[in-house]
C-alpha cells in the first residue's frame, strides 16, 4: 500500500495545501475534519472505516494546523475541492466563512447518491456548508494540454481549476502559480509517484486495486494520468505535480514525517518546503503555498 510497510496495511497521506493570497487564506481540499475525528461512526461509512482505518488525530486536522500557524478558521475564505470524497471534504464544516469551489458535475453526481458505493464515499453528513458551494461547468482555456481550465470566482487568476475526470466524474486538479513555478495538486488522479515515471510507470498493488475500486471513468482516468506523466517529464515546463495520498511525496515536499503537524515557527520564519507562507497583513502578491 505504501512501499515501505512490512504488512498488507500501510500509511497514506491525506494532503491539503494552504495558500495565502495576501488578504485571505485559500485551502485546497480539507482532509478529515474535527467532527470526523470525534464522531466518525456518524459521519463516515462502516465500509471505509474498516477498509482504511483512518488515523483520527485532532492536531492533524487542517483547522488545528492552521491555528498552529497563527491563523483562525475564519481566515480561510475559500476552499477549492479536487472532489467530494469523504477524505477530501470532511473538514468543510470547520471553516464557516469559506466559499467552497468544485466542478458542477461533481456536486450533481455526489448529491444524486445513485449507487451503494456512492453512498459510502459521498457523505452528506459532511456537507453543512452546502449553501456556500459554488460550481463550474466544463468550459475554459487550455493549460499545458488540459482543457476547460478556468479561474475561479472571487480568487486570484493565479489559482486555476484543472478538470481531471476519472476517479470521480467531476474530479479536478488545482493549479497555483507561484513566483517561480506552477504547483498542481492532482488529487486522486494518481496515488503512487511512480505512476509518473516516463519509461516504466508503475503502481503499488494495493493502490492499483483501490484506484480500480473507486474509478468512475477508467478511460478518462488513464488519459488524464498520461497527460500528467507527460507534463511531469517535460523539460522546462516549470510545473511541480503532487497527489493527495503518496506519503513519500508529502514527506519530501514538507520536510516532515507523515504524522507530524506543521510547526508553529513557520508562521514566524515564513519558509516552507512547498513555497512560503507569510504572516497576515502583507500586501497582495502572487499566491504562496504550504502543506
Amino acid at each position: 500500500m505504501d512501499g515501505r510497510s512490512n504488512s498488507l496495511r500501510g500509511k497514506l497521506a491525506c494532503r491539503v495545501v494552504l495558500i495565502e493570497t495576501g488578504s485571505e487564506l485559500v485551502l485546497l481540499d480539507t482532509g478529515f475534519g474535527l467532527l470526523d475525528v470525534h464522531r466518525p461512526a456518524e459521519r463516515l461509512s462502516r465500509f471505509f472505516l474498516r477498509l482504511l482505518d483512518p488515523d483520527f488525530r485532532e492536531e492533524l486536522t487542517a483547522v488545528r494546523q492552521i491555528e498552529q500557524l497563527g491563523f483562525r478558521a475564519e481566515d480561510v475564505r475559500h476552499i477549492v475541492l479536487t472532489h467530494l470524497d469523504f477524505d477530501h471534504a470532511g473538514g468543510l464544516d470547520d471553516f464557516p466563512r469559506a466559499t467552497v469551489h468544485m466542478m458542477r458535475v461533481e456536486q450533481d453526481d455526489a448529491t444524486a447518491q445513485r449507487s451503494w458505493l456512492d453512498r459510502q464515499r459521498f457523505r452528506p453528513q459532511q456537507w453543512g456548508s452546502i449553501a456556500r458551494w459554488t460550481t463550474y461547468d466544463m468550459t475554459g482555456d487550455t493549460w499545458f494540454g488540459f482543457r476547460a481550465v478556468r479561474a475561479l470566482r472571487g480568487l486570484p487568476p493565479e489559482i486555476l481549476m484543472v478538470p481531471l475526470a476519472g476517479h470521480t466524474l467531476g474530479h479536478a486538479g488545482i493549479a497555483v502559480r507561484e513566483p517561480d513555478r506552477w504547483l498542481l495538486l492532482a488529487g486522486d488522479a494518481y496515488f503512487d509517484r511512480d505512476e509518473l515515471d516516463p519509461v516504466h510507470p508503475r503502481c503499488l498493488p494495493g493502490l492499483r486495486f483501490y484506484q480500480w475500486l473507486m474509478e468512475k471513468d477508467r478511460d478518462a482516468r488513464l488519459r488524464n494520468q498520461a497527460l500528467l506523466r507527460a507534463l511531469a517529464n517535460e523539460v522546462g515546463a516549470g510545473v511541480k505535480i503532487m497527489c493527495s495520498h503518496d506519503p513519500r511525496e508529502l514527506e519530501h515536499d514538507s520536510g516532515r514525517t507523515l504524522d507530524t503537524p506543521a510547526p508553529a515557527e513557520l508562521a514566524v520564519a515564513g519558509v516552507g518546503a512547498s513555497g512560503s507562507l507569510a504572516v497576515r497583513g502583507h500586501a497582495p502578491r502572487a499566491p504562496r503555498s504550504q502543506d
